[in-house]
């Protein structure tokens, strides 16, 4: 399995920035892609940004522009830059992997693969 491990997350005061990273082990050679995903209390959870292995990157509108995604392929990292946090950004960091295999019989099989999170807090 591919298993994404979590790191970086703490406490922040708004405006200030933080550094997240995630490094997957496992059947790394079979991820296409790898995001963040964040979840508040009472709230579901929700898409931060996604990037493929070609660099294609889609964000979520409330952090476009504050938050930059990058990876490391070679390494099965990718990592995520939080700039200009504000108190509604605090959250449960996720990060997801997403794998493709080819079966026998059945062809395609596209799983998906979470990390524990990282908990972010933005202190106004």
């Amino acid at each position: 399995q591919v298993q994404p491990v979590e790191s970086g997350g703490g406490l922040v005061q708004a405006g200030e920035s933080r550094r997240l990273s995630c490094a997957a082990s496992g059947g790394t050679r079979a991820i296409t892609s790898m995001g963040w995903y964040r979840q508040a209390p009472g709230k579901e959870r929700e898409l931060v940004v996604r990037i493929s292995r070609s660099g294609s990157t889609n964000y979520a509108d409330s952090v476009r522009g504050r938050f930059t995604v990058s990876r490391d392929n070679a390494k099965s990292a990718v990592y995520l830059q939080m700039n200009s946090l504000k108190p509604e950004d605090t959250a449960v960091y996720y990060c997801n992997a997403r794998a493709s295999f080819t079966v026998e019989q059945q062809g395609l099989y596209e799983p998906e693969f979470w990390g524990q999170g990282t908990q972010v807090t933005v202190s106004s």
